[in-house]
């Protein structure tokens, strides 16, 4: 009877187990997966990119830690969902600068709207007669090898006088680098009339920022209000006279926090192309390059020699050139950074394209402010520059479209 008993309970648990097993999500494959980080770190590289991953992932900013006193969001992972896109609520706001002389709204605000605030402050508005732009947080995967590559690389092609007459021109932003910014040999810093030397951006919807130092610290403070050694000051709302700060200490993280970021964002792992071998897919990359996408969307690039191992000698297909191109008055706000122009935006990177609805609740939000419902709108938005290969697009057969579609969406 005992061993009756027994069998039973067995069975019993062996049924709820696998019951347990049905119900729940498997793991996904990795080419459905953004973060995660490279191969091939060392032990110590690996122990910094989990301390990068908790302090951006898990570490959620209150007022009694450092929040505000004004701020957009409380972490970097809310913007960065499993390290992907934005979506439309955690867009942020940028006002103030409508040409290469600067932002005149510095003292009021600007760079950047934080539209929240912690008790007893008060969020901030748009200044009048400020231009403004919106910008969707971008993916994070992927940007430790594009940081990796030299001046001189993005650089050779720039085309701004469009000596080969194809209408595509491709010019860098040239950016007034922090004081904290130190140089790496691949920086080559560019002299203007009248102006100090300038370092090339990368980084963000403009290519403002020149390397993921810059991007990192000014995301701290301008989204959380979240000093840091390198910039200590609390951003207050101007247009409030005489507002006090948030009353924590400054700074509200230590540099080494930042360092882990920044590490922990230049090793995130590089998008997994899917259905790569697919007749359609195939066919759908050698109609990307003949319409003339690939003419701003590099299909590839090498990199150096980094100071991280694993980021030297690598090539590697994000589909960007890192340059600024004029968009056409369409995609105009009126609003820009840096010495780029209004209607200029910096091409962005097409791997993990495919992936963008997963960390944006299903649905596609496409180009600087979300405004494109699907890959194909976002085409379709493409003027300036892009005209003609919008046009060429616009003129291939409805399957000729669907291949490169289906390229593109397995990027």
């Amino acid at each position: 009877m005992k061993t009756i008993s027994v069998l039973l309970i067995l069975s019993s648990l062996f049924w709820l187990v696998s019951a347990c097993d049905a119900l729940l999500p498997g793991t996904p494959a990795d080419d459905q997966l953004l973060d995660g980080p490279i191969g091939d770190l060392t032990p110590e590289q690996n122990a910094q990119f989990l301390r990068g991953d908790v302090a951006f992932n898990n570490e959620v900013f209150t007022a009694a830690t450092g929040l505000g006193p004004t701020f957009v969001a409380t972490s970097c992972g809310s913007c960065h969902a499993g390290d992907g896109k934005g979506h439309p609520f955690t867009t942020l706001t940028r006002f103030g600068q409508i040409d290469e002389t600067g932002n005149t709204f510095m003292q009021m605000g600007g760079p950047q709207l934080q539209n929240r605030a912690i008790g007893g402050h008060s969020p901030e508005t748009i200044p009048a007669g400020a231009t403004f732009s919106r910008f969707t947080p971008p993916a994070n995967t992927g940007l430790g090898l594009l940081g990796a590559l030299s001046d001189e690389q993005i650089l050779a092609n720039a085309d701004p006088d469009d000596k080969d007459s194809d209408g595509i021109s491709g010019v860098p932003n040239l950016i007034d680098a922090p004081a904290y910014f130190q140089p790496q040999w691949f920086h080559k810093p560019q002299t203007t009339v009248g102006h100090t030397p300038r370092y090339v951006g990368r980084f963000g919807k403009k290519a403002a920022a020149v390397d993921l130092q810059h991007q990192t610290v000014n995301a701290y403070k301008q989204d959380m209000g979240i000093t840091s050694p390198f910039d200590p000051v609390d951003p207050i709302n101007y247009a409030v006279s005489g507002q006090a700060g948030d009353g924590v200490p400054d700074p509200e993280v230590p540099g080494s926090r930042v360092n882990d970021v920044v590490f922990y964002l230049r090793t995130l792992r590089v998008p997994v192309q899917r259905n790569a071998a697919d007749a359609n897919v195939i066919a759908g990359k050698q109609l990307f390059v003949q319409v003339g996408c690939a003419k701003c969307h590099t299909p590839e690039w090498t990199t150096p020699q980094s100071d991280v191992a694993v980021l030297s000698k690598k090539t590697f297909a994000p589909y960007t050139d890192l340059l600024l191109h004029d968009m056409g008055k369409g995609l105009d706000d009126g609003y820009t950074e840096g010495t780029a122009k209004t209607a200029e935006w910096r091409t962005p990177p097409l791997w993990g394209l495919g992936l963008s609805k997963n960390s944006q609740g299903g649905q596609e939000y496409l180009l600087h402010d979300g405004r494109a419902r699907s890959v194909d709108e976002a085409i379709r938005l493409h003027a300036g520059e892009a005209a003609k290969t919008t046009e060429r697009y616009i003129q291939l057969g409805a399957d000729d479209r669907s291949k490169l579609l289906q390229f593109l969406n397995s990027l």
